[in-house]
Order: structure tokens, then sequence, then C-alpha cells
């Protein structure tokens, strides 16, 4: 399953509540760009030199967990889940994804994720997911709210200001874009006025009229 969708729209708490109750394993692309982010700022690279960005992006070795009860992510090693969300980390990672051969780089790590996790099966979630990484995903959902409600939801999670976490955000949709089409065949969900269990129910019930993803609920091994 991808699940697609601009920041702020919830992307991670529902895909990880979607894959406890199908029994499926997890996978949070996002992080794989925010952990090569992290890196290159802990080797004070200039992030704006796309050459240099480009010829290190193999450096370093990023892991991710795929169990949606345990996420983490480590670098080399090293566990940097705490790091790599700061409001530093998201201010450059939109530069970092936007180098053609980190992109190249992180979606052979991601296909190659996904593929050992056929079964039981994956919720990937993260941009381009259903029109790059997997375009053949059994389900597609293209999860968005308003620009309000999603700066509201950010800005609560990192203890920001919500006016500056909707300039951010702004900012970030912007720099995205080109990874933020959804895929012809994805279904549109609009999370603003729903709670978070609310949307876990409703792709959960998607997913269960997409027969194999049709698993007893349970949790992911």
């Amino acid at each position: 399953m991808a699940v697609d969708g601009p920041s702020g729209s919830g992307k991670s708490s529902a895909s990880r509540g979607v894959a406890r109750a199908l029994g499926l394993r997890y996978l949070d692309t996002g992080a794989m760009y925010r952990a090569l982010t992290w890196w290159l700022m802990s080797q004070h690279a200039d992030i704006t030199d796309e050459t240099l960005v480009a010829s290190r992006a193999a450096e370093p070795a990023i892991e991710v967990s795929t169990d949606p009860d345990d996420p983490w992510t480590r670098v080399d090693g090293r566990d940097v889940s705490g790091q790599i969300r700061t409001r530093e980390v998201s201010a450059q990672v939109s530069t970092v994804a936007s180098v053609p051969e980190v992109r190249r780089h992180l979606i052979s790590l991601q296909r190659a994720v996904i593929a050992a996790a056929a079964q039981p099966g994956i919720v990937a979630e993260g941009r381009d997911i259903g029109t790059v990484v997997a375009p053949d995903a059994q389900l597609k959902v293209f999860l968005t709210a308003r620009s309000q409600a999603r700066a509201e939801r950010r800005a609560a999670e990192q203890g920001a200001a919500v006016d500056i976490t909707e300039a951010d955000q702004a900012r970030r949709d912007r720099l995205d874009a080109a990874q933020s089409v959804k895929a012809a065949d994805a279904v549109l969900l609009d999370a603003t006025d729903l709670t978070l269990p609310e949307v876990i129910n409703a792709i959960t019930r998607l997913a269960r009229e997409h027969a194999p993803l049709a698993r007893a609920g349970g949790k992911s091994r």
C-alpha cells in the first residue's frame, strides 16, 4: 500500500496505525531523506552544492525499521530517530531530496525494503510513493488536509508556533511540488475534519476492499 500527500497531512501516524491494524510492515521513506540530510549537516557539507551532495549520497549506511510499533532510523549504526525530526533538518531536507542522484539512491533502497516485506506486505508512505517508488502498489491513498489544519498538527508535534510552521510548510510544499503529484489511480482522502482514528479506519476499510491486503487485524510480526 502506498500513502502519499503533503507535509503535515498525517501520513506517518495514519500509515503506522493502518499497518498495525492489518498486520503489515511499515516504511517511512521520508525518514531516509531526513537521515541523509542530518548526516550531511553533521559533516558540515554544503547542502546547496548539488554536485557535492550527489557525490556523497551513498556514503552513509541508512537503515529504517519496518515495525510500526518500533519505528527507528539509524545512520552508520547510530540511532538518529530524534535528530532527524528537528526544524533544522526539516528546513534542509527538500533541498537534499531534490538532487537526482539522492533520489535514485534512496528510491533503490526503498524498493529493496518494500520487496523484502512482500510477505506479509507493507504500508509505504512519503512523497512520490504512488507515482515513482511503488507505482504498482495494490492500493494508493493520497492523504491531504487544508493548510491551516496541517500546520496546526505539525506545530503541536514540534511545539512550535502555528504561523511559523505554516510558513515553513508552504515553503516545503513549493520545493516538493514535483514529488507531490497524486497518482491517477490513487484514492483522495481529505483528513481536515477527521480524527486520526477516523483516518486509520477509512484507509483500513479501503485496504480490506483490496484483497490480498485484506488481512486479519493484528500486530505486525
